[in-house]
């Protein structure tokens, strides 16, 4: 019955709605999603749509492709380049870096132009990545169904209140049982990810000198004893997964690349210390990506477009919700931890060190962590009162994120990026 209401309701809404644009709920399958860093927005999103756009013109000798404001001042950092290429190959692929120019719905704007053989253009598309790895198609319908009816948390807590719902039950509801297996799966990617990131050593990629210290934090708490073990693994296992997507690894968004590390930090951490289920997590993982969702879609989760806040925020909030969640936590003591995570990051800039995921990307997954959990925990000890709500902090992050100067949305122009001088490499 919930999935017949969800599905009549999906058709109301105009088709020309994209997944990108705001106060549209989907699935959050498209907030976790599984693949390799080191950027959701520069990485994942143009590699698949070189993938979709080769696929549309199998015939074509060669590609052009033009990259505008974000993705042009940061991609070569990001790696952009070098996914699109994998992507094309083997065809040649010219990119043309156009950082100073802006495409009008995104600041991540790509046009894909297919050549012949003499080189005249048989195709193009205009696409954006919209932050999180998901793609906005600004001529095409969008045919996704919408899961949630609801877009708001007031909404969602006033339903789940009549009814006597968790938010996880009304994930469940809207979602359907199947997205137990999917969340099956981004745990045992995101615990993975934290394996092999405690075991690695060497240099990050990239010329900025950053050494991996994930596995020099895992050993010294190992060895240390007492109430330094508890409270050092948490950093160690946000370094191992911020790291391992520094690296290109495997991981899941969440809700993008560059703070991949905080969620699966504060859920192996709480595992650590408390008894813990698997279906507890994954409940806890349900609840953090409905936190998510109402971020995306009704701000943004792109660093291109509100900065830093937009990403280690929204991830601070949904580790903070599943953190309160695994505590024990009422649904409006869990929204006042989302509302914390979200409220102390606001502001926050993005102007990664030459482009890279690295500097000061990685120590703010580090971070938001220890904040997501502080959040869950003094959540827990309140009766979940508290004057502002989680809807009014994602409006006031939003807006903050377009009162942001464009220099310190992921250009690469301002704040540390320009500030700090890395040794250059003869």
């Amino acid at each position: 019955m919930e999935r017949l209401v969800v599905a009549q309701l999906a058709q109301l809404v105009p088709a020309a709605l994209n997944c990108g644009l705001m106060g549209v709920m989907q699935s959050i399958k498209e907030l976790f999603r599984i693949g390799y860093g080191p950027s959701s927005s520069h990485t994942m999103a143009p590699r698949r749509a070189a993938e979709l756009f080769a696929a549309r013109n199998p015939q074509a000798a060669a590609f052009r492709l033009t990259l505008y404001g974000s993705l042009a001042a940061t991609g070569r950092g990001h790696m952009t380049d070098s996914a699109v290429l994998q992507a094309l190959a083997p065809r040649l692929v010219d990119i043309i870096w156009k950082p100073e120019a802006a495409l009008p719905l995104h600041p991540n704007g790509m046009e894909f132009e297919a050549l012949d053989a003499a080189g005249a253009a048989q195709d193009f598309w205009r696409v954006y990545s919209s932050g999180g790895g998901a793609l906005l198609d600004e001529n095409a319908a969008d045919t996704a169904p919408i899961i949630y009816p609801l877009n708001t948390m007031n909404e969602i807590l006033r339903r789940c209140t009549a009814s006597g719902q968790t938010f996880w039950e009304y994930v469940e509801a809207c979602e359907g049982p199947e997205i137990w297996d999917f969340l099956a799966e981004v745990r045992k990617v995101m615990y993975a990810a934290v394996q092999r990131g405690i075991h690695a050593e060497g240099v990050l990629p990239g010329g900025l000198g950053v050494s991996r210290r994930a596995w020099q934090f895992y050993r010294k708490i190992m060895l240390a004893g007492g109430h330094l073990v508890r409270e050092g693994y948490l950093p160690a296992y946000a370094l191992a997964v911020a790291e391992e997507n520094a690296t290109g690894g495997l991981i899941v968004t969440a809700p993008t690349c560059g703070s991949c590390g905080v969620l699966p930090a504060v859920l192996r951490h709480i595992e650590d210390t408390v008894e813990t289920s698997e279906i507890h997590v994954l409940r806890a993982l349900a609840t953090a990506g409905l936190i998510g969702n109402l971020i995306k879609a009704n701000a943004s989760i792109s660093g291109a477009e509100v900065g830093c806040q937009g990403e280690i925020g929204a991830a601070c909030a949904m580790a903070a919700a599943a953190g309160a969640q695994l505590m024990g936590a009422s649904i409006r003591q869990i929204e006042y931890a989302a509302e914390m995570g979200l409220e102390h990051h606001l502001g926050l800039t993005c102007d990664p060190v030459n482009g890279l995921v690295q500097i000061p990307c990685i120590e703010r997954n580090v971070f938001a962590a220890t904040r997501a959990l502080d959040c869950a925990t003094f959540a827990v000890y309140s009766d979940g009162s508290h004057r502002v709500s989680f809807d009014e902090v994602v409006m006031v992050m939003k807006q903050t994120g377009q009162d942001l100067p464009k220099l310190y949305r992921e250009t690469a122009e301002g704040g540390l990026a320009i500030t700090y001088r890395f040794p250059k490499r003869n």
